[in-house]
């Protein structure tokens, strides 16, 4: 597996739109395993493909070391309830974070690794997760959420971005 380069606004890429995978095959597993990878090694929650350059609809997220990888491909959100005001950073966006809205529940379809259809039904930061990754690979960065600029701050000693004790619950199933 390879550690790949995590690209850094203002790269274009960031905001176009990723295109549909046709066909899962070894090199979009391969792609997707080096994601992950790429994924630890930054201490991310969620990686999308074009922010390592490759304008593919993938995207993995793991909300804590404790649980598996979650790979999502060609994924659509289906159903978004709730809003809360979340903390938000990016790896693509680093040093910063700002405050945004998102849905505190969201429901996702998507294939994985095997090409099977699965639904997501998530809360919590696990629906954040979900909300900024599918954001990403519509070419829309948190950034775009902000309500002005002046929310962003960088990040410091003192900021405080531990959302380790939040609860995350999701429930996948596949079909």
């Amino acid at each position: 597996m390879t550690i790949l380069e995590i690209r850094i606004v203002p790269d274009p890429i960031l905001k176009i739109k990723a295109h549909k995978i046709k066909k899962i095959d070894d090199s979009i597993k391969t792609l997707a395993l080096d994601m992950f990878e790429t994924l630890q090694d930054a201490h991310g929650v969620g990686l999308a493909a074009n922010q390592v350059g490759v304008l593919k609809r993938i995207a993995v997220i793991q909300t804590s070391l404790e649980d598996e990888p979650i790979y999502i491909i060609n994924p659509e959100i289906t159903e978004m309830s709730g809003e809360r005001e979340v903390e938000e950073g990016c790896l693509s966006v680093p040093g910063y974070i700002g405050n945004i809205f998102r849905s505190e529940n969201v429901k996702v379809k998507a294939l994985n690794l095997d090409g099977k259809r699965i639904k997501i039904d998530a809360t919590g930061l696990l629906a954040q997760a979900l909300e900024h990754e599918i954001d990403h690979l519509n070419g829309i960065l948190y950034l775009d959420h902000l309500k002005s600029h002046e929310s962003l701050r960088k990040i410091t000693d003192e900021t405080e971005t531990d959302t380790e004790d939040e609860e995350v619950s999701a429930k996948e199933t596949t079909s």
